[in-house]
C-alpha cells in the first residue's frame, strides 16, 4: 500500500496525538498557514475558502465537516483545499468553547430556557449524549431481534442539543468566518505578491548570468 504506515501506532498514542499532535498545536498552525499561504489560487478564493471552513467548525455535523466545507466552499466560488484545511479551527482545544457559543445562542434565540424545550428536566448534557447512544445501540439490536424501537431520547437530544446548536452555530460562524476572511485575504495576497517578487528577482538574476555566460564565450 502507497499511503500506508510501516509502523502502526498503538491506539492510546492515536488518540494522544489527536488530542496533542506531535510538535504541538502551534506547530501544527503553522504548517495549516504554510499550506494556506501556497495555495495556487487568487487570495480572494483561498480567503473564501478559509471562511467556509471556519464557519463549518460551528455546525453540530461532527464527521462531515470536510463535506460540509467543501459543498460550501464550492457555492462560495473558494478553494476547497483551503475550505478542509481551515476545519483545523474546530480543535479539541477549540471544541468545548465554540459549543458553548453555538448551545447558548441556540437557546437564546429558540427562547429555550437551560437547554429544556418542554418543563421536564431530561438531565444535562452529557447525560443527554449518552442517552442518544444508548438510543442507537438499543434500536439497532432491536432491528435484528424484532423489539419495539424507541426513539425518544434521541428526540430530546435532537430538540434539545442537535437543532438548537445548528440554529445558534450560524451567527457565531458567521462571524468568526468573516474575521478568518478580512485577517486572510491581506495576509495571503501580502505573501503571494512577495514571492512573485522573489521570483522575478530570481530570474532575472539567472538571465543576468546567462547573459554574462554568452558573452565570455
Amino acid at each position: 500500500m502507497v499511503f500506508k504506515r510501516r509502523d502502526r501506532r498503538p491506539v492510546l498514542q492515536i488518540l494522544r496525538e489527536l488530542l496533542w499532535p506531535r510538535g504541538g498545536w502551534g506547530r501544527a498552525a503553522q504548517y495549516v498557514r504554510h499550506r494556506l499561504t501556497r495555495l495556487p489560487d487568487p487570495p480572494h478564493r483561498i480567503a473564501r475558502g478559509i471562511f467556509a471552513g471556519v464557519f463549518t467548525t460551528f455546525t453540530p455535523f461532527y464527521g462531515l465537516h470536510f463535506l460540509v466545507a467543501g459543498v460550501l466552499a464550492w457555492l462560495l466560488r473558494g478553494n476547497i483545499l483551503a475550505a478542509l484545511l481551515s476545519t483545523f479551527f474546530g480543535n479539541p482545544l477549540t471544541y468545548v468553547p465554540i459549543g458553548v457559543a453555538a448551545l447558548n445562542t441556540g437557546y437564546w434565540l429558540l427562547g429555550v430556557e437551560n437547554g429544556r424545550v418542554g418543563p421536564e428536566h431530561h438531565g444535562g448534557l452529557v447525560e443527554k449524549f449518552v442517552k442518544a447512544g444508548q438510543d442507537l445501540w438499543n434500536n439497532l439490536w432491536a432491528v435484528f431481534q424484532g423489539d419495539p424501537v424507541s426513539w425518544r431520547d434521541l428526540g430530546i437530544f435532537y430538540d434539545e442539543v442537535f437543532y438548537p446548536y445548528m440554529i445558534g452555530g450560524i451567527l457565531p460562524g458567521i462571524l468568526c468566518g468573516i474575521v478568518a476572511y478580512y485577517v486572510s485575504l491581506p495576509l495571503i495576497t501580502a505573501y503571494k505578491n512577495r514571492r512573485k517578487g522573489q521570483i522575478k528577482a530570481k530570474l532575472a538574476l539567472l538571465k543576468k548570468k546567462k547573459e554574462a555566460e554568452g558573452r565570455a564565450d
